[in-house]
């Protein structure tokens, strides 16, 4: 299997309906209690290609993009339009979007992530496919210039910075992303006369692991 570097077309992924999903192993006690444990250190997500479909040109492309990854085989970038940047939807991408990390005089690499925060608790989600030149990087509250402080791989979300950030310095990054995918059937039934009835092919995807 391999990873390819390009994204599902956009205004085909624009409308369709998914999100996160978790895996929970529950057991019921004789007393009536629970214990509840997870597998999964993160999400993965689900989504359906099908519902933003709208022409049957929509459908061609996508079929053409199916063909070209060979169904399930091959992965490749998807934006989800609920959730693709460093801040919120209505805001512009900033370098103090996002704590990454902090410095220790030695380090040099830190992992692109995005933090999802309600009350006291934060689940960290790790970003492997960064969009090329939205990422933005800071160093204690001052901006970080790509290309001459630091260099980002867009194929894991990995930064390297070309002298290591002071002891104790936090370091923020804003970006977009995408979602590393693949489809999730290796057949796709199309009826052009259900399709012009309003009746939408299912196109499931699924997250991989980077």
């Amino acid at each position: 299997m391999a990873f390819h570097e390009v994204r599902f077309p956009a205004n085909l992924s624009f409308g369709s309906v998914g999100g996160p999903e978790r895996r929970t192993e529950i057991v019921t006690l004789s007393n009536g209690f629970e214990e509840r444990n997870s597998p999964w250190a993160h999400s993965r997500r689900r989504y359906d290609a099908g519902v933003g479909l709208r022409s049957l040109d929509d459908v061609e492309r996508m079929l053409a993009f199916f063909e070209a990854r060979s169904g399930q085989l091959h992965a490749f970038r998807w934006k989800d339009w609920a959730d693709y940047k460093s801040c919120a939807p209505s805001q512009a991408v900033d370098y103090e979007d996002q704590l990454i990390g902090q410095g220790d005089g030695v380090t040099t690499k830190f992992q692109l992530s995005k933090a999802y925060v309600s009350g006291d608790v934060e689940y960290r989600r790790p970003v492997t496919k960064p969009v090329a030149g939205t990422v933005k990087l800071g160093v204690q509250g001052g901006y970080q210039a790509e290309a001459v402080d630091w260099e980002v791989d867009l194929e894991t979300g990995a930064v390297r910075f070309f002298a290591a950030p002071a002891e104790g310095a936090p370091i923020t990054a804003g970006f977009e992303f995408d979602v590393p995918v693949r489809f999730d059937t290796d057949a796709i039934q199309v009826s052009v006369q259900s399709f012009q009835a309003g009746n939408m092919p299912q196109v499931p995807v699924v997250e991989v692991r980077i």
